[in-house]
C-alpha cells in the first residue's frame, strides 16, 4: 500500500483493471467523478484538496482487491456527511448497494447528544450494526481510518491522542479480528507514534542499530535451510519476518522487559506449496535446531477464529539465540495478510468456500452483533460490551467431542453453554471441567475440556447469572429469557420502579407520562410502546433511574429556569439603582450594577490579560469567566451575560489561581524537574496531581499563583524546555 505518495485515479483504475470487468471500471470512474464534484471546494487540514482523502481510501480498498461497489463506496464515503448530497440522490445516481455502504460509514450528524462520548458511541453502534448486515462497511471504515492515521500530523496534539486511542481500542483490534494484519500493524504502529513518541522513536532507533546484525543472521539461517529443503525436494520462499514496533512496545510494557530481552526479534517466515510440506519443514527445523519448550503452536490444525493458519515454533538458532519460525502455505499467507478481504469474492458473485463451511459461516461472531444491539438500549454500554467480546484476549476451550470454542478471557462455563446453544444455557445446572465438577463461576483456561450439565426440570437462569457471565451473547440471551417468561410481572415491577424514581425527583408521574415525553424515550432506547419500556426495566435491561431522568428532563429544566430567573430578579434591581462601578478584591469592575458580590470562576480561573465576561448567578452575585469558558456558552447562559473588565493599575500585587496540565513521557524525575522549573520562576504551587497511563504517558496537573497572562506565559515557556515534555495547556474544570 502506498504510504508516502498519494495515489491518483489513474493508479487505482490500472490496478483495478487487473481483476475487475469494464463495467466495474466504469462504476469506479463514475464514483470518482461524482465525489470530485461534491468535494470540489473543500480542503483538508493539510491544505490539500479534500478529494485526495477519498482517492487514497479507494486505493487502499483496491490494494485489498475489493469489488467495484466497495471501491465506489471508498470514493463516496464522505459525500453524505460533508456535502449536501443525500442518500436518496446517491441511490438514484448509483444503486442501493453503494448507498447502503456509504450510509453504514456516515456519522449521525443531525442528532444532538448530551456528551461527545454518547455521540461517538452511537456512531460506533450504527457502524457495527451496518457491518453486521454487510461486512464491506467495516472494510471502508478501516481504509478511511488508515489514511487518516497516515495524515494525523496535520491535527492538534489533543486530536492526535484522541484519534490514536480510539484506533487502538476499536479499529486495530477489529482489523485483527477480521484477520487483516496488513492494516492492523500499521494502525497500531502509527497510533503508538502519537501516543508515546518517546518510546516509538527509541524503538525505531534500537531496531536500526541492530538491523545489519539481524539481517546477517537471518541470511545465514535461510542459507542453511535452503540446502536442507533442496535435499527433500521441497520448494519454499523464505524471508525475515519484520517485527512491528507496537508488538515490541507491548512486550516491553506488559512483560517489563528491556529491548535486548525480547528474543523473537529474530524471525523467519517459510511459505511452501502444501500443508504436507508445512509439517515436513517443521520436522526438518526441529531436527536441525533444538525447539524451546512451550513455544510451538499449530494454527493449521486449530485455526484462529479469524481463519488465520500457520505453524509457529521457536528454536535455539545457530548462534545460540532464540529464533522464531512461521511456516504456512501461499493461501494461508494471503489470508494472514488480507484476512476477510482474501475471502470476500463479490467480484465472482459468490462467496469463497473454505473446506465444508463458507467464510460467512465461520465468522458468525459479527452476525451476533444484531442480537446484542436489540437487547442493549444504551449505546455506550453496547460499545463497552463489544470491546469485551471482540477485542479482549481470547481463551480456547474444547467440547467433549474435541471441537474448539473461542471465548473472551475471563469467561465461565455459562458463557460456554450459551455459545453452544440458547437452550443449553437456559437449562444449565452445572459443569465438568476436565472431568471434574466445578462451580458455574469457574474461570475457563486455555485447553479446558468443558462438559455442560443440563436438566429438563431446570427453572432457567437466575438474575445472578447476569452479573457472573462475561459475554454479551450470554447476557443478551439471559435477558431474553426473563423478557419472555415473566413479561407481565416485569411490566408491573418496571412501572412501580419508574414511578418511584419520578416521585424521588419531586414530580408526579402523571405530569411526565404524556405522549410526547414517552415517544422521545421510545426513540432514544428503541422501544415500541410503554409496556416494552416497563418490561425492560423489570428484567434489568435498563435502569428505572435512566428512564425517569429522560422522562422528567423537560419539566426539570423548566422549573430550574423559573427558579433562576426569580433569583436574578430578586438579586439585580437596576431600574432605580444609580449607575456606578462597583469594585471588589477580585480586581474586576462591573459597569452599571451596585452591591453585588464579584468572584472569579474556579472552572476557568481568569487572570488579568484574559478576555472576560460576567455571568449573573443564582444567589452568588456575578461570576467572572474567561470569554472562551465552555461552561457559559449555552443560549441560556448568554441571557445572563454582564459587561465586566479588569481594573486599571498594577496587577503585580495580586495573585490568581491557574490550573495547567503537562503531558510527557513518564520517566523518573520528570515531576521533580517540572516543580523545580516552576519554583525557579518564583511562583507558588497550590496543588499537584500526577498519573501515568498504560502508554507510559505522564499527565501532571498543577495549580499555581500568578499575576497575569504575561507571568503565565513565561512559566509555560520554561516548562516546555524540560526534556520529554510534550504539551503544556491551561485547563478548564
Amino acid at each position: 500500500m502506498a504510504k508516502d505518495e498519494n495515489l491518483t485515479i489513474a493508479d487505482i483504475v490500472n490496478k483495478a483493471k487487473m481483476y475487475l470487468s469494464d463495467d466495474d471500471i466504469d462504476l469506479i470512474q463514475h464514483a470518482f467523478d461524482y465525489a470530485n464534484e461534491a468535494h470540489h471546494d473543500q480542503f483538508r487540514k493539510s491544505g490539500e484538496p479534500y478529494i485526495i482523502h477519498p482517492v487514497q481510501v479507494a486505493g487502499i480498498l483496491t490494494d485489498l482487491e475489493m469489488d467495484a461497489e466497495t471501491i465506489a463506496g471508498g470514493f463516496l464515503h464522505d459525500v453524505v456527511e460533508d456535502t449536501d448530497v443525500t442518500l436518496e440522490k446517491l441511490e438514484e445516481e448509483f444503486n442501493h448497494e453503494v448507498a447502503m455502504l456509504v450510509d453504514g460509514v456516515t456519522k449521525l450528524g443531525k442528532i444532538r447528544y448530551e456528551t461527545k462520548e454518547a455521540q461517538q458511541a452511537e456512531n460506533h453502534r450504527k457502524m457495527f450494526v451496518a457491518m453486521a448486515k454487510d461486512i464491506r462497511v467495516i472494510l471502508i471504515k478501516l481504509a478511511d481510518r488508515l489514511h487518516n492515521m497516515r495524515t494525523l500530523k496535520h491535527l492538534s496534539a489533543e486530536k492526535q491522542r484522541r484519534i490514536s486511542n480510539e484506533t487502538l481500542e476499536i479499529f486495530a483490534p477489529l482489523a485483527h479480528r477480521l484477520g487483516i494484519s496488513k492494516i492492523k500493524w500499521e494502525l497500531e504502529d502509527t497510533a503508538l507514534r502519537y501516543l508515546n513518541p518517546q518510546q516509538y522513536y527509541r524503538i525505531v532507533q534500537l531496531m536500526k542499530q541492530k538491523r545489519e546484525e539481524r539481517e546477517s543472521y537471518i541470511e545465514e539461517v535461510i542459507g542453511g535451510l535452503t540446502e536442507e529443503l533442496k535435499e527433500v525436494n521441497i520448494e519454499a520462499e523464505m524471508s525475515g519476518r519484520p517485527k512491528h514496533l507496537y508488538s515490541i512496545y507491548q512486550k516491553m510494557v506488559k512483560q517489563n522487559k528491556q529491548f535486548n530481552e525480547i528474543y523473537d526479534l529474530l524471525a523467519v517466515r517459510i511459505i511452501v506449496e502444501s500443508i504436507k510440506d508445512c509439517y515436513a519443514v517443521l520436522g526438518i527445523i526441529h531436527t536441525h535446531w533444538k525447539p524451546m519448550p512451550g513455544r510451538f503452536k499449530d494454527y493449521i490444525a486449530m485455526p484462529k477464529q479469524n481463519l488465520y493458519q500457520s505453524l509457529h515454533t521457536t528454536v535455539i538458532g545457530p548462534k545460540g539465540d532464540p529464533l522464531e519460525v512461521q511456516i504456512r502455505t501461499k493461501e494461508m499467507h494471503e489470508i494472514a495478510e488480507f484476512g476477510i478481504a482474501a475471502h470476500w469474492a463479490y467480484k465472482e458473485g459468490k462467496q469463497v468456500k473454505t473446506g465444508k463451511q463458507s467464510f460467512e459461516e465461520k465468522l458468525t461472531w459479527f452476525r451476533e452483533i444484531l442480537d446484542w444491539q436489540n437487547d442493549t438500549h444504551d449505546a455506550e454500554e453496547f460499545i463497552e460490551s463489544l470491546k469485551i467480546d471482540l477485542f479482549s484476549d481470547m481463551v480456547y476451550v474444547f467440547t467433549p467431542k474435541g471441537e474448539v470454542v473461542e471465548l473472551p478471557s475471563g469467561s465461565i462455563p455459562l458463557d460456554f453453554a450459551y455459545k453452544i446453544h440458547t437452550e443449553i444455557g437456559n437449562k444449565t445446572i452445572g459443569a465438568k471441567i476436565n472431568g471434574k465438577m466445578e462451580p458455574l463461576d469457574y474461570k475457563l483456561q486455555n485447553g479446558d475440556i468443558v462438559e455442560v450439565m443440563t436438566s429438563k426440570h431446570s427453572y432457567g437462569p437466575s438474575q445472578d447469572w447476569l452479573k457472573m457471565t462475561q459475554t454479551s451473547q450470554a447476557k443478551g440471551k439471559i435477558k431474553q429469557f426473563f423478557k419472555k417468561q415473566r413479561r407481565e410481572e416485569n411490566v408491573l415491577k418496571g412501572k412501580e420502579a419508574v414511578d418511584k424514581e419520578i416521585r424521588a425527583l419531586n414530580i408526579e408521574p402523571k405530569e411526565v407520562l404524556v405522549a410526547d415525553n414517552l415517544q422521545r424515550v421510545f426513540d432514544k432506547f428503541n422501544f415500541t410502546n410503554e409496556e416494552d419500556m416497563y418490561a425492560a426495566v423489570g428484567y434489568q435491561g435498563i435502569t428505572a433511574a435512566l428512564i425517569a431522568t429522560r422522562l422528567t428532563e423537560k419539566i426539570r429544566q423548566t422549573r430550574q429556569k423559573e427558579q433562576d430567573l426569580a433569583s436574578t430578579i430578586e438579586e439585580v434591581k437596576t431600574d432605580n439603582a444609580p449607575k456606578r462601578s462597583h469594585k471588589k478584591d477580585s480586581g474586576v469592575k462591573v459597569e452599571g450594577v451596585d452591591n453585588l458580590l464579584v468572584r472569579l470562576a474556579k472552572c476557568c480561573n481568569p487572570v488579568p490579560g484574559d478576555e472576560i465576561l460576567g455571568y449573573i448567578t443564582k444567589g452568588r452575585g456575578v461570576s467572572v469567566h474567561r470569554s472562551d469558558c465552555p461552561n457559559v456558552q449555552t443560549e441560556e447562559a448568554r441571557e445572563r451575560y454582564l459587561h465586566v473588565e479588569w481594573e486599571d493599575g498594577n496587577t503585580d500585587k495580586k495573585h490568581y489561581h491557574v490550573d495547567i496540565q503537562i503531558t510527557g513521557y513518564d520517566r523518573r524525575g520528570l515531576l521533580n524537574e517540572v516543580l523545580q522549573a516552576v519554583n525557579e520562576m518564583k511562583t507558588n504551587i497550590i496543588l499537584v496531581n500526577g498519573k501515568s497511563d498504560r502508554n507510559k504517558m505522564a499527565i501532571i496537573q498543577i495549580t499555581i499563583l500568578i499575576h497575569n497572562t504575561n507571568h503565565l506565559r513565561k512559566i509555560v515557556e520554561r516548562i516546555k524546555q524540560i526534556r520529554d515534555v510534550y504539551t503544556v495547556t491551561r485547563t478548564v474544570q
